[in-house]
């Protein structure tokens, strides 16, 4: 049935049947009772004065009598309304009223009843998917916990409770003093702050990682807290290993590069010295020393990788710095404010700047078009180095920063991570992004000392 047939059954009623038409015929009825009285009466007295007045006198109590006995069921009804109206407040739909007269409280009880069907439906529909939901929340592989604004545990599905509490039921306690209070600083500093982070949880005797989620929202106007933990210690450990294979790969495609050609050139030093051929030997030995200090230099690059110290910041002048490191790979220095200094550990970004100098020159930009520039504030110092080669493509902008990956037939892979590795260590950040007219430019964000790190509004100052 649609609105505006439940309107119409609603408002349209039978005029015979309803209450203005039962209080119009009773009124009519002790109408013409006063008035036979009243006929009666003067016929005997010829007073018509008297006749009126006693039809009067009995035609109006008899009309009030009649009237309250016509609206008691009408007033039962109304009370029946109230009572069921407060039964729903009380969130209980199962209160119908029984009535089939056709008046209009009568369709005002029906109507009522639909309602309360319609109602209790879709209880019965909310009930269910909130059935469902509890299901699939007790059968998640998240350890998921709701609290309250107390920090009470409202609820805590089966991963939950088989991560704190070996199962046992955990709604009503507290968060925070009942149920973590025995495990690692870094997961209860986690939840009072309300951050996401990586957390370590003890659990048959290992440690686990997990991340945790936090969300608040408000829920009937108090604030409450979702908490989702997902366990990651497989995950680590499968990227773990996968990052061993390609490491072991990497190491093993340098060493067979190095060493197969080093072994068949010692071969055939060997057959030229039996010929006494000196001169080739000599370019063959050369060629071997070619071969192993490059290998050096490799193995050297993962060393670096592997051990690298915390860094040891202090004020470094720019100007120095800069000036004596041109020497080396030829860029133009340019500085925001000549004299101006930052804070960094100064071996550690020397190595930084020569590995990023020294890619620009090997993309093939011009020398004299390579700039390095400084721009200082009272928060930190960025540091761009910029060159006029072909710049990167969407894959190698996106990789560059990961340790192994090189698009360079010859490369390691280590470079730009060790730059990576170095300038995360100082609390910096390190970006790269195609120049507008063709190049690269590399950003470096170092934190002035007491700083905040990683500060969102670092970016390049070259365009």
């Amino acid at each position: 049935m649609n609105k505006a047939a439940a309107t119409d059954e609603t408002t349209r009623v039978n005029p015979a049947t309803s209450m203005q038409g039962r209080l119009l015929a009773i009124a009519m009825l002790c109408f013409v009772v006063a008035l036979a009285i009243a006929i009666a009466l003067y016929e005997r007295t010829s007073s018509a004065v008297l006749a009126v007045s006693v039809g009067l006198l009995v035609a109006i109590p008899a009309f009030g009598w009649a009237v309250r006995r016509a609206l008691e069921p009408t007033r039962a009804r109304i009370r029946a309304l109230v009572d069921s109206a407060d039964s729903l407040r009380d969130a209980d739909f199962s209160f119908t009223i029984a009535d089939h007269r056709d008046d209009e409280v009568g369709r005002l009880v029906r109507a009522y009843n639909r309602m309360v069907g319609t109602l209790r439906d879709e209880r019965q529909n909310l009930h269910q998917r909130e059935l469902m939901l509890d299901t699939v929340l007790q059968a998640s592989p998240l350890a998921l916990v709701l609290t309250n604004h107390n920090g009470h545990i409202i609820y805590a599905n089966a991963t939950a409770r088989a991560l704190f509490t070996a199962g046992r039921r955990m709604a009503g306690m507290h968060f925070l003093d009942d149920v973590v209070s025995d495990h690692s600083d870094s997961l209860k500093t986690a939840l009072v702050q309300g951050v996401d982070a990586m957390v370590t949880i003890e659990a048959d005797n290992d440690d686990e990682r997990y991340h945790l989620s936090c969300n608040e929202f408000t829920l009937n106007a108090r604030g409450h807290r979702l908490y989702l933990l997902k366990r990651l210690t497989q995950e680590l450990n499968r990227q773990e290993v996968a990052t061993w294979k390609k490491v072991l790969r990497m190491i093993g495609h340098e060493l067979t590069n190095s060493l197969a050609p080093i072994s068949s050139l010692a071969h055939s030093a060997q057959l030229l010295m039996a010929r006494d051929d000196t001169q080739r030997v000599v370019e063959l030995l050369g060629t071997i020393e070619t071969r192993s200090a490059h290998l050096k230099r490799f193995s050297e690059g993962y060393s670096r990788f592997a051990k690298l110290p915390d860094p040891q910041r202090r004020e470094i002048e720019w100007d120095p710095f800069f000036t004596r490191l041109s020497a080396l790979h030829p860029f133009d220095y340019r500085p925001d404010a000549p004299g101006s200094s930052g804070y960094a550990d100064p071996d550690q970004l020397e190595q930084v700047i020569i590995n990023l100098s020294k890619n620009a020159v090997e993309s093939g930009s011009d020398p004299e078009r390579i700039t390095i520039r400084v721009v200082g504030s009272n928060t930190g110092s960025l540091i761009t180095v910029a060159d006029r080669g072909p710049g990167m493509n969407d894959e190698a902008l996106t990789n560059a920063l990961l340790p192994f990956y090189s698009t360079k037939r010859t490369g390691s892979g280590l470079g730009l991570s060790l730059c990576r590795e170095i300038v995360d260590a100082h609390g910096g950040r390190i970006t790269l992004r195609n120049r507008r007219e063709g190049g690269l430019a590399v950003s470096l964000w170092l934190p002035a000392a007491g700083a905040a790190a990683h500060p969102e509004s670092a970016g390049s100052a070259v365009a």
